[in-house]
């Protein structure tokens, strides 16, 4: 029997759509040449100076879904190696895996961060010790295995965050408040919320820096096609100086959306190894804190699926207004919540609307706009909010987008196509 919810939206139109290629800068490090950049600038003396033979170095792997991160941890790896030192990886990603060893474990693991690849240990623990307070005297905490290290390497992305505006984002402050400070950690600085964010992550990152031995910093950026563009170490002391540069260049390269607007937008896939908000506002425009801005406007959002790599944290399900009973189901609330609790930002957990299939998560996003043309809907379809060279265009966009310079029109536009149970066909796909 048909039930009320998928008699109200049967009826729903669905707009032809068309593919496009958005074009971006290209400029690049090619992956057999990163190792060697990295050497030329870790041999600088101010750097291989502070390794000595038997000490042991704590380096970073955070839970985000970085360009060759395998490459780049390995020659950090490889570089303490040669100078003698002792090296180890530690799990520096705050409340993520659910705040679970096992769970932040399983992460390194689905990114072949392992003590085989690396060829060193990989500590996860969550344990944490207090290494001193900050100029407010608030309680200053790191991971205990990265607190006993002789040294510590930040190996990190530079980029804009989520959720705030400020000198320093997402990158190596970050990396050490939140990263490092493991759960009990973040939720220090968490506790005042985002609107103090732009305050406390440098602050506790100027504490973690005068009481904890961070050696130096790997800081890497990357280009609108998820590719590494610029790799940056840092010294301890010139991390406060030289971050908020590398942010702005970082924010230089980030890809868009080149039509700054539609009535609803579909992501196929989102998910934490996309963004730690599971979809990347900067691109998206769906913010859930009012501290960041900027991204494609939109009225209506439909996300249709839950990344693997996810580890069923449905974070990033509170931007949305409809999803699927086969998102819905993928998710574990224990292994959501912790890192909604910890950050605050509980408004991104909120349960969209929970439809049968894909093809009545879109109708009922269609149905509930108002104040449009629905003859001539602008939808936009992204396969994820980290992968958006190949979008999707509905066919009102057409005319406009022929002459566009970044545009480039790869197919000409068709029915979307649902199976018989309303599952979109070529899910996460496109291009």
């Amino acid at each position: 029997m048909k039930s009320v919810v998928s008699g109200l939206v049967e009826n729903v139109a669905i707009p032809r759509m068309f593919q496009v290629r958005q074009v971006f800068s290209t400029e690049k490090i090619e992956a057999e040449n990163i190792r060697r950049i990295m050497y030329e600038q870790m041999e600088q003396e101010k750097f291989a100076s502070q390794i000595h033979p038997g000490m042991t170095v704590a380096i970073t792997v955070g839970s985000r879904q970085i360009a060759n991160i395998l490459i780049i941890t390995k020659a950090i790896v490889d570089f303490v190696k040669e100078k003698g030192g002792k090296p180890f990886i530690v799990a520096a990603m705050g409340s993520h895996g659910g705040a679970t060893e096992e769970g932040q474990r399983e992460i390194l693991i689905n990114y072949g961060v392992t003590e085989e690849s690396m060829g060193c240990p990989v500590k996860c623990s969550m344990e944490t010790v207090k290494i001193g307070t900050n100029e407010e005297g608030m309680d200053v905490l790191i991971g205990k295995d990265a607190a006993e290290a002789d040294g510590i390497i930040v190996n990190c992305r530079v980029k804009p965050h989520t959720c705030f505006r400020g000198p320093y984002e997402s990158g190596i402050m970050k990396m050490m408040t939140i990263g490092l400070g493991k759960q009990a950690g973040a939720d220090v600085c968490h506790a005042a919320g985002f609107g103090q964010m732009a305050k406390y992550v440098p602050m506790f990152g100027k504490a973690i820096l005068k009481h904890a031995n961070i050696l130096f910093s790997v800081a890497v950026l990357e280009n609108a096609y998820d590719e590494t563009a610029k790799i940056a170490v840092v010294n301890h002391d010139e991390i406060e100086e030289q971050e908020p540069a590398l942010l702005e260049e970082a924010k230089s390269l980030l890809p868009q959306i080149l039509v700054p607007e539609c009535d609803v937008l579909i992501c196929d896939v989102i998910g934490k190894n996309f963004s730690g908000s599971g979809m990347d506002p900067n691109i998206t425009g769906t913010f859930v804190t009012p501290y960041a801005s900027g991204g494609l406007k939109s009225q209506r959002v439909a996300i249709l699926d839950l990344s693997k790599e996810s580890h069923h944290s449905g974070c990033g399900m509170g931007m949305a207004h409809a999803t699927t009973r086969r998102f819905f189901d993928k998710v574990d609330f224990d292994l959501t919540y912790p890192n909604l609790i910890t950050s605050t930002v509980v408004e991104n957990a909120r349960v969209p609307m929970v439809m049968k299939n894909d093809k009545e998560a879109i109708q009922v996003c269609i149905r509930t706009c108002t104040g449009i043309d629905k003859d001539h809907l602008r939808i936009v379809r992204i396969a994820n909010s980290l992968k958006i060279e190949h979008i999707m265009l509905s066919e009102a966009y057409y005319e406009e987008v022929k002459n566009h310079p970044n545009l480039i029109i790869e197919t000409e536009p068709e029915e979307m196509k649902f199976d018989s149970e309303g599952a979109l066909i070529g899910l996460g796909k496109i291009g």
